[in-house]
C-alpha cells in the first residue's frame, strides 16, 4: 500500500521575523511544489524543524498543509518522537487532521535496541489507521533500523508500509530490498542517492532538494520508475554540486537560505540552528545558478 511514488518534498517551516510560523509563505510553498509536480508533501519532519515546534504549532502546521493541499497530493505528517506515548498522541492527532500518513523517526538520544524499535513503532502504528513510514537516519538519531527489523515490522504491522532510508549505506539498502521482497516500500532519504536507491528497488525520495528544484527532483524519480536510467543519471550528476551545497551546513540552514534567494520569505531557522555563513551562502548561490534554479 504505497503512500506515494515519486518525489516527496521534505518541507521547510517558514518563520516570520518574530519566530512565528509564516503561514502565508507556507501556502505559497505548497502551491509552488504542486505546480512543480511534487508527488507528496512531508510536513514537520527534520527539514521542518520539528524539534523546535511546540505541539500546538506542529499540529496547526499539519492542519494548514492538509487544508491548503486539499487532496491534490498526499500529505505525510512527521509525528515521530523518542517518547513513544508522545508519538502516539501526535500521530492520532495528525490522523484526525486529515494527514494521509505519518513519518516516524527512530528514537533519538535515548535510542533503543532492535526489539525496542519493534515495540516502539508497533505501538505508534497500532494507534492509528493511516499508513506509517519509518525514518532511518542514524547520523541524527544514533539508532539504526536494521533491514531485518524493518521487514519484521512491515510483516507484523499492516499499516507500516515504507521506510525513508537515510543511513547512507547502499549495501544496507540493497539488503533491505532483497529480504523485503516488495513488502516494504523504500524511499531514498538522501538526495545524492536517489538514482542508486531507485535502481535497487526504491519507489521514490523524501527530498530536501525538492524544496528548490521540485520539477527536476520529480523528473529524476520518474525517469527511474519508467526505466530511463540514462536520463535519471544525468539529472543526478547535474544536481550533485547543489545537493552538496544544501548540506554544507546542518539541514535546514542552507535550504532556507536557498528559498530566500528564490524570493520566498521563509526567514531563518530557530535556535539552536543559525543563519547560513556568508561564505557558504555564496557557494550555495553559485550552485543554484549553475543548476538553473536561481
Amino acid at each position: 500500500m504505497s503512500v506515494f511514488k515519486g518525489a516527496g518534498v521534505a518541507m521547510i517551516t517558514p518563520m516570520k521575523g518574530n519566530g512565528e510560523i509564516n503561514y502565508e509563505a507556507l501556502g505559497a510553498l505548497i502551491d509552488d511544489q504542486i505546480a512543480g509536480h511534487t508527488d507528496a508533501i512531508i510536513i514537520c519532519g527534520t527539514t521542518g524543524e520539528a524539534p523546535t515546534l511546540e505541539d500546538d504549532e506542529h499540529l496547526e502546521a499539519i492542519r494548514f498543509t492538509v487544508d491548503r493541499t486539499a487532496g491534490r497530493i498526499p500529505v505525510i505528517a512527521g509525528t515521530g518522537s523518542n517518547n513513544t506515548a508522545h508519538a502516539i498522541m501526535m500521530s492520532k492527532e495528525a490522523q484526525q487532521l486529515g494527514a494521509d500518513g505519518c513519518l516516524l523517526v527512530a528514537p533519538y538520544y535515548n535510542k533503543a535496541t532492535q526489539n525496542g524499535l519493534v515495540q516502539h513503532f508497533s505501538a505508534i502504528a497500532g494507534a492509528v489507521d493511516i499508513p506509517c513510514i519509518l525514518y532511518n537516519v542514524p547520523s541524527r538519531t544514533g539508532s539504526n533500523i536494521l533491514p531485518e527489523t524493518a521487514v519484521r515490522l512491515a510483516k507484523e504491522v499492516d499499516n507500516i508500509v515504507a521506510i525513508k532510508e537515510a543511513s547512507g549505506n547502499i549495501s544496507q539498502v540493497g539488503k533491505l530490498a532483497a529480504i523485503g521482497e516488495g513488502i516494504i516500500d523504500i524511499y531514498s532519504g538522501n538526495d545524492d542517492q536517489i538514482v542508486p536507491i531507485c535502481a535497487l528497488g526504491g519507489i521514490g525520495v523524501i527530498s530536501v532538494l525538492s524544496n528548490v528544484a521540485p520539477k527536476e527532483t520529480h523528473d529524476m524519480v520518474e525517469y527511474c520508475l519508467t526505466g530511463r536510467y540514462d536520463l535519471a543519471a544525468k539529472l543526478q550528476h547535474k544536481a550533485l554540486d547543489l545537493v552538496n551545497a544544501l548540506f554544507c551546513e546542518v539541514n535546514p540552514i542552507p535550504v532556507k537560505a536557498a528559498l530566500n534567494m528564490q524570493g520566498f520569505d521563509v526567514g531563518t531557522p530557530r535556535l539552536p540552528l543559525t543563519e547560513m555563513e556568508p561564505a557558504h551562502k555564496e557557494v550555495l548561490r553559485k550552485a543554484m545558478i549553475e543548476f538553473g534554479c536561481l
